[in-house]
């Protein structure tokens, strides 16, 4: 199995990833702010830091296969494409693979039609975010070809506001949003933890925007 660093370890996102790659059998290096939470586990080691501190960075990244963002898109401090302008680099440095937890905005409403973020439904409080999910795909795509990445974006209706529970199922597309019968598109947060591992532990895809949904 890989080694895995997880940027954003004790988020949503994060914490769902970390659990689900310790369950598989991967070993885990949490990086994050407050580690007072982790509880000590075979196969896990916990970096206390930020993704702005470059010798965080440089020590949690050390013999990675993959390094894993889940670091919020845009906050007062720096922004994901500025992360991505340093984790892009050390992965580089190591050979490692990376992972992004993505947005939905970005996302087409349909094969051909306007993104998510661009229609009168997507609300305005979320736009800055999204943009900013927007940029760091920007960076990813313009990083350079030897670096191998993918973009994982949530259903429309992703976050801790409405965690669901863990089934198994889940449909994983690209570029397009991924809808019920019902127009609904929701993923709980275990269930895209293992679509992300998936494609972790059996790689799809390279440098591309994935998608889960039911």
């Amino acid at each position: 199995m890989s080694k895995a660093v997880v940027f954003g370890a004790t988020g949503y996102a994060g914490s769902h990833i970390v659990a689900e790659l310790l369950a598989t059998g991967h070993d885990v290096v949490a990086v994050a702010r407050n580690t007072e939470n982790f509880d000590p586990r075979e196969g896990l080691t916990v970096i206390q830091g930020s993704v702005t501190d470059t010798a965080v960075v440089e020590r949690a990244v050390d013999g990675a296969d993959v390094i894993v963002s889940a670091l919020p898109a845009l906050t007062e401090e720096t922004t994901l494409s500025s992360a991505l302008d340093t984790l892009l680099p050390a992965a580089s440095r190591v050979g490692a693979r990376v992972g992004v937890v993505g947005g939905a905005g970005s996302l087409h409403v349909s094969e051909g039609g306007p993104q998510l973020a661009e229609t009168d439904a997507f609300p305005a409080a979320f736009l800055d975010i999204s943009n900013a999910h927007v940029d760091a795909l920007n960076t990813l795509k313009a990083s350079d070809d030897s670096i191998d990445w993918f973009y994982f974006s949530p259903a429309a209706e992703f976050g801790s506001y409405n965690p669901g529970t863990r089934t198994g199922q889940y449909r994983v597309g690209t570029t397009v949003l991924l809808s019920d019968e019902n127009g609904s598109s929701q993923i709980s947060g275990a269930d895209y933890a293992i679509a992300f591992v998936n494609e972790i532990s059996s790689p799809t895809r390279q440098r591309a925007q994935l998608h889960a949904a039911y």
